[in-house]
């Protein structure tokens, strides 16, 4: 997708911006955390969402983009650490703590939730949206709906499904939904249902991942929710439910994508994604 070049520069100036006078090993760690990556899943969807609004600012955009998947990225460090998942390998390379050591593990997950506000701040620094993208980027990566509630509901003894599996993902995809939409000029509120709806989805089927691919599919460990006694709709509506439930978000979601330019580019970058995130066995079993 031509979004990724886009997204992979940007990221690279992020980085480049703590190279100077930054200690070494937690410029490293920064680096091991953040390239190669993933398929920067949230970040094309914000990029997608300014695309299909129309007009605005593509460097409002990019930066907004880039400071989701730094966050992303960050949330990572940490959920891998020993004290959470002591997970040993992270798209298929040893996590930064494995590789880096725990303290510069916990420094480095830090520093990119400090440069994912930076990053969003320069490159919006004069947009009328500023102090709205900041908000919203706080909160998804806070508390009592961000990121750090939802690592923190896992040290809870009873985990609501619905509230976990919002502050642990569906916050970057709201965040993603409503920052492309304020990048392009237009108001983000209406554009929320289409990233909860996404998000909900997309945990679903990484519990589902969870459970049918193996490390080197996923690039990580396998079977931790089981492991680790996490909640997973796998687990709570079976495997055939929860495709059914994965397919019914995302026929919600594309349902509440709002009037838009580019309706049927956000149609097929959301299809896309369900067939991409889904065990090709599991997608057979979804048509049958």
């Amino acid at each position: 997708m031509k979004s990724l070049p886009q997204i992979e520069g940007a990221l690279q100036a992020a980085l480049a911006t703590v190279n100077a006078g930054c200690p070494p090993g937690l410029a490293a760690a920064l680096r091991h955390a953040v390239f190669p990556g993933g398929m920067r899943v949230r970040p094309r969807l914000c990029l997608a969402v300014a695309k299909a609004c129309g007009g605005g600012d593509d460097r409002v955009a990019e930066g907004a983009a880039a400071a989701i998947e730094l966050l992303h990225c960050g949330s990572l460090v940490h959920d891998d650490l020993p004290c959470f998942d002591n997970a040993p390998i992270r798209r298929g390379l040893p996590s930064v703590h494995q590789q880096f050591g725990e303290p510069l593990a916990v420094l480095a997950g830090d520093g990119l939730i400090v440069l994912a506000v930076e990053t969003l701040v320069r490159a919006a620094s004069h947009s009328p949206h500023l102090g709205q993208l900041v908000l919203l980027l706080t909160e998804a990566a806070g508390t009592p709906g961000g990121l750090i509630a939802g690592q923190a509901w896992e040290s809870e003894p009873r985990v609501p499904l619905v509230a976990y599996q919002k502050a642990k993902t569906a916050s970057l995809f709201t965040l993603a939904t409503m920052s492309g939409a304020l990048a392009a000029n237009m108001p983000a509120e209406p554009w929320r249902l289409l990233g909860d709806r996404l998000g909900e989805a997309y945990q679903i089927a990484d519990d589902l991942r969870d459970i049918a691919m193996t490390p080197e599919e996923l690039g990580k460990p396998a079977g931790q929710d089981a492991a680790l006694g996490r909640p997973s709709a796998a687990a709570q509506h079976g495997m055939v439910g929860a495709i059914d439930k994965v397919e019914g978000l995302v026929r919600g979601a594309i349902a509440a994508i709002p009037p838009c330019r580019e309706f049927g580019l956000l149609k097929t970058l959301i299809l896309a994604e369900l067939t991409r995130l889904l065990p090709k066995e599991l997608v057979l079993l979804a048509a049958a």
